[in-house]
């Protein structure tokens, strides 16, 4: 009888609970880690309504000693009474040597009162491989309200390949607190495996790590 980890057990289980397709997304996750053992693992479900259909997608990540996996799962109704369904699937692995950033954001409720034991509201998980960059920009303005000059843009600049948002409210204290903490695991991976330079996935040269630039997040799904 194969005998599985502590963390493999825990990683299917996480499945089971998001019941999202749990076998399909099981077997797609496990065949990306190709034998890999897992260290830490997020199970992140979103649920989006257009018109009169549901649509759910499922980004799993999962951190081995030297590689993050990477799993998007969405289905599609293909008829009004929803008997005809279709799932997408698409996995990535990347290096964890190749991570060039691990960006957290946290919202956290009455500041004032905060305690030590106070847990944050909300956690969003940035992650940085390929060098890609996303600017956010706006018209910039001022302190009077009664100005109408045209002041330019503002904006900012994010590195992100990927990025997960969990809240409290829509996904439990818990899912904030595992997020935390595979953050934290990813973190340490990382550090003890640095970019090396012409270990860039195009072939070219890899400088040296870059700090994420700002912290404003719109999307929760896969940044292509």
């Amino acid at each position: 009888m194969t005998s599985f980890s502590a963390e493999r057990r825990s990683l299917d289980a996480s499945l089971e609970r998001a019941g999202f397709y749990p076998r399909l997304v099981a077997d797609t996750v496990h065949d990306a880690l190709d034998g890999r053992e897992p260290l830490s693992h997020v199970a992140h479900l979103e649920t989006h309504f257009e018109r009169n259909e549901v649509h759910r997608h499922i980004t799993v990540l999962v951190l081995t000693e030297d590689m993050l996996v990477i799993t998007h799962v969405d289905d599609q109704q293909l008829d009004e009474d929803g008997q005809q369904m279709m799932a997408q699937v698409s996995t990535e692995s990347v290096p964890v040597s190749q991570i060039r950033s691990v960006v957290l954001s946290y919202l956290y409720a009455q500041p004032q009162d905060y305690k030590p034991s106070d847990q944050a509201r909300e956690l969003t998980l940035a992650i940085a491989w390929s060098g890609g960059q996303r600017l956010d920009m706006g018209p910039a303005g001022c302190s009077d309200p009664q100005c109408d000059a045209d002041h330019g843009y503002t904006g900012t600049i994010s590195q992100e390949d990927i990025v997960l948002r969990v809240s409290a409210e829509a996904d439990g204290m818990q899912a904030v607190q595992n997020a935390k903490s595979f953050a934290r695991a990813l973190r340490k991976v990382n550090t003890a495996n640095p970019v090396v330079p012409g270990a860039g996935s195009s072939g070219s040269p890899t400088s040296r790590r870059q700090p994420g630039l700002g912290a404003r997040f719109s999307r929760t799904h896969h940044q292509g």
